[in-house]
């Protein structure tokens, strides 16, 4: 009896120091993070400092902007890492409504910023310009969380769901009203995710889905740019030079990395033949210089990230409702990005402008996700218990000790 006490001892021992599903799991995340974030420094260097010197700008501009952003990001994460989850619970409702704010200010005042045919930036004077869809995803996981963290399965389905399902449209609405289609689209597979994490059934989604789709084909093909895109894509021989080209010089610089790459810093197609290479395209660029086999290396970091991501999601799913749906809708947030920029650059898409997480060019989505990395980091800290866990909900007279702590001595 003692040998196997001393056995399961052993065997729950090990289990709990299981590197992608016990104690281990979260520093195992955390070294992915650090990794992951590194190459893409090293990455978007290789890829952008050409397109850099054409605007005559510093080699090192595009890597500067990008590591400033990083920067911003460590100092955020501090206070991510340690600020009460009590906190977050209290400001998700107004953060989504300063969210909402900011896509109506992109749309109607003369601080959105329209390029490339979509107007998504929001430029307040000399700081540096947002992209208010980018917050908007935070917003709505914690809205999401937040909403569903306690027990709702008694209540009727409208009332569940009624709410997020309405702002979730709202907030899609606004998106697509920006013409940026690919993020609208992005920002509501989102939703469906965090739906079935809340316990939306698959078959109420699914007609969900399918109330959504005629009014989805009347909007792409009410433009005739979107329907020549659309045809583009289907039949590429139509317009090799057009639409085309970019996919099409994409695929090449993949195959002419081959297995190994043709080494760091000596692609071609990035010298002019591949527009974009240093944000929606830079996979192309990394398959050219590294080859499958490094390629490769960076897809099996995202796959990680996405088990323990979803694993973390499914610990937390008996114990809190609102660290569980976190994680589920941060991992998807991440992975669904990574799936739809990767389908682009293998020509298994048209171009969207969905930029590949951590590596691409631009500042607001890589704040974005290294922020929702250490939050989920934090979870993974929690589901192994490395960290406790808060109570899971808030009375009314909390919420407001947290969101104004001095209003109480001003009574």
């Amino acid at each position: 009896m003692d040998i196997r006490r001393e056995f399961d001892d052993w065997q729950n021992h090990e289990q709990g120091l299981d590197v992608m599903g016990g104690s281990l799991s979260a520093f195992t995340f955390l070294c992915i993070i650090v990794l992951i974030t590194t190459l893409g420094l090293v990455m978007l260097y290789s890829a952008s400092y050409n397109e850099a010197l054409i605007h005559n700008l510093p080699h090192y501009y595009f890597f500067s902007r990008q590591l400033m952003f990083v920067l911003l990001a460590l100092a955020a994460s501090l206070v991510i890492r340690f600020i009460p989850l009590s906190f977050l619970k209290a400001l998700s409702y107004p953060v989504l409504v300063v969210s909402i704010l900011l896509l109506l200010m992109t749309l109607f005042t003369p601080f959105g910023q329209e390029r490339l045919g979509s107007r998504r930036w929001l430029q307040i004077g000399s700081l540096p310009s947002l992209q208010p869809s980018e917050f908007a995803k935070i917003a709505i996981i914690l809205f999401y969380a937040t909403y569903h963290q306690k027990d709702r399965s008694t209540e009727s389905s409208i009332r569940r769901f009624g709410v997020p399902i309405l702002v979730s449209l709202v907030i899609t609405a606004l998106i697509f009203a920006q013409r940026d289609y690919s993020s609208a689209l992005l920002f509501l597979a989102l939703c469906f995710a965090l739906l079935l994490a809340s316990g939306f059934k698959l078959g109420h989604l699914l007609v969900l889905l399918s109330f959504l789709a005629a009014p989805a084909l009347v909007a792409m093909f009410s433009q005739s740019y979107r329907v020549k895109r659309v045809f583009s894509f289907l039949f590429p021989s139509l317009d090799p030079a057009g639409m085309n080209y970019q996919v099409s010089n994409s695929l090449k610089a993949i195959r002419a990395g081959g297995l190994f790459g043709v080494g760091l810093g000596n692609g071609q197609y990035k010298l002019g033949l591949l527009p974009e290479v240093q944000s929606d395209f830079i996979f192309a660029s990394i398959c050219e210089e590294i080859g499958f086999v490094g390629a490769s290396f960076i897809l099996v970091l995202f796959a990680m990230i996405a088990i323990l991501g979803y694993n973390a999601a499914s610990r937390m799913e008996s114990r809190d409702r609102f660290t569980s749906i976190s994680a589920y809708g941060l991992t998807s947030m991440i992975l669904f990005q990574a799936i739809l920029n990767l389908a682009v650059v293998t020509a298994l898409l048209p171009p969207t402008g969905i930029p590949l997480p951590f590596f691409s060019q631009g500042g607001t989505n890589l704040l974005v996700v290294l922020c929702s990395s250490v939050l989920l980091y934090r979870i993974l800290l929690i589901s192994s218990g490395k960290i406790p866990l808060e109570k899971s909900s808030l009375k009314r007279e909390e919420r407001k000790a947290i969101l104004f702590p001095d209003a109480g001595s001003l009574s």
